[in-house]
């Protein structure tokens, strides 16, 4: 049986192992453009903020309005603190519309009870076809304050969005969850795009970081921090490797296809022209983000999707493996969804960039990449202990897959410090330094398994499962 085995892998690394080399090697020089190109970005910016015209903006009646729609399913911990922080963000006309999803909990009494709720005698619009229709629209007693709160049957995230969508009467449509926070003036900042051009922006994303260790006073993040659980530390470095500088590296190639569900802003006319998120998608943000880049290349209409890297939303991460592992496989399973409901797209130079670059880079490097990463460790271990990887091509392995990993990682720590110091104190910029590496011992091969098992669920069309995070919710003078 051992010659049998000896003789596969010997096989196979004789047909794989420098492939899967050179693949590390590109992935993580990929992942090292992104960063360095969002470096770039960020200089430039800086130059161009003094010049912006923000403050003016602010008191501006000329500049979009904004409507923010928060779905909310069992929120009562943390729905009306994220509600009161909505509500005072510095813009010259905002609302904020909470769609309660039919809550089992007491998430409607608390508003109800917190901004003195009464039932107004409102119809909600319904451009968007949806699966569940209000069954009372709810606003502040005083007749001023800008919040609308929508009740309906519970019919998941996304359809509470578009119920959100229907409701909404201005312009721009900010799409966030119930448990996020955002900074002061994270809407003045992710519209500008908007004001700019407002004829070719169609969609802009701002940064999501974690808010676990930092300290929370009146819905305001008054003491960033990293935190304290290991886990939480380590997604605090993929939040920014991944999520931050490297969405802003595919703006600056202007390919960006994904927009986070946390906090991404919208054109609304171009929402209800394509019919809002789609229920039946376990990875909505991101196909609806594909689904706009189709529309308006299919038109040959002039457009952009940006990201913009100052404003920022708050949310929390999971501390269990049991919770993150749910995540990570969904998420998986929504791009896998996405990406092959969309394969017109790859390489098709009818979508430009998207098409060209950004889709077939998620085929390669992103979808695949935890099957070729399990084939080539497995391979390489077992070569090692069979005696036929020699120790010099084993630590090569080690070096190009994991090592270079860890310099991405530092080189992406070192870019947000340098040009935003949110983490400036010596302990958290060592936790950074500690995640760096972790993140590559046991949590990255548990990140492959939980990434593959997404896979396998949508190939095998098992159920889809959003699961349950237990939130603590942002109270006050509360370190998360």
């Amino acid at each position: 049986m051992i010659d049998i085995v000896r003789t596969l892998v010997a096989t196979l690394l004789d047909l794989l192992a420098w492939p899967i080399l050179i693949y590390f090697l590109a992935i993580n020089s990929s992942y090292l453009f992104l960063v360095l190109a969002a470096a770039a970005d960020f200089r430039s910016t800086r130059r161009r903020r003094r010049h912006s015209g923000r403050i003016e903006r602010l008191g501006s009646h000329t500049a979009p309005g904004v409507s923010v729609v928060v779905p909310a399913y069992n929120e009562e911990v943390g729905v009306v603190e994220a509600t009161r922080s909505l509500l005072s963000l510095r813009y010259h006309r905002h609302e904020v519309i909470v769609v309660n999803d039919g809550s089992k909990d007491d998430t409607l009494g608390v508003l109800t009870r917190a901004f003195d709720l009464v039932r107004a005698d409102r119809e909600v619009p319904s451009e968007i076809e949806t699966r569940q229709v209000p069954r009372g629209v709810y606003v502040p007693r005083d007749g001023y304050t800008r919040l609308t709160v929508v009740d309906k049957p519970n019919s998941g995230r996304s359809d509470s969005i578009n119920v959100g969508i229907n409701t909404a009467v201005e312009d721009l449509v900010i799409c966030m969850d119930a448990d996020s926070l955002l900074d002061p003036d994270a809407l003045l900042i992710v519209t500008e795009p908007f004001a700019d051009d407002p004829r070719r922006t169609a969609a802009t994303g701002g940064v999501v970081r974690i808010a676990n260790g930092c300290t929370i006073r009146d819905g305001r993040i008054v003491d960033v921090r990293m935190p304290r659980n290991l886990l939480a530390q380590i997604q605090a470095l993929e939040y920014l490797r991944s999520f931050f500088l490297g969405r802003s590296g595919w703006s600056k190639v202007k390919a960006l296809i994904l927009i986070s569900g946390a906090f991404g802003c919208f054109r609304r006319d171009l929402l209800v022209e394509v019919g809002g998120l789609d229920p039946d998608s376990i990875g909505e943000d991101f196909e609806l983000v594909m689904r706009l880049h189709r529309l308006l290349r299919e038109r040959r209409q002039d457009y952009q999707v940006t990201f913009v890297p100052e404003p920022v939303c708050w949310t929390e991460v999971p501390e269990t493996l049991t919770v993150l592992r749910k995540q990570r496989a969904r998420w998986h399973r929504g791009l896998w969804e996405t990406l092959v409901k969309h394969r017109v797209m790859f390489g098709n130079p009818r979508y430009g960039r998207a098409g060209v670059l950004a889709v077939p880079y998620y085929w390669f490097f992103e979808l695949f990449a935890p099957l070729i990463e399990a084939v080539g460790l497995v391979l390489m271990v077992l070569g090692f202990v069979l005696d036929l990887v020699n120790p010099t091509t084993f630590w090569l392995f080690l070096a190009v897959a994991y090592g270079y990993a860890i310099v991405v990682a530092l080189t992406a720590a070192a870019v947000d410090e340098v040009y935003f110091s949110r983490y400036n104190r010596l302990g958290s910029l060592l936790s950074l330094i500690t995640s760096s590496v972790a993140e590559n011992i046991v949590y990255r091969q548990l990140h492959v398994i939980w990434r593959l098992q997404g896979w396998w669920q949508s190939l095998r069309g098992s159920e889809q499962q959003w699961g349950a995070m237990t939130r603590r919710g942002f109270k006050t003078e509360e370190t998360v």
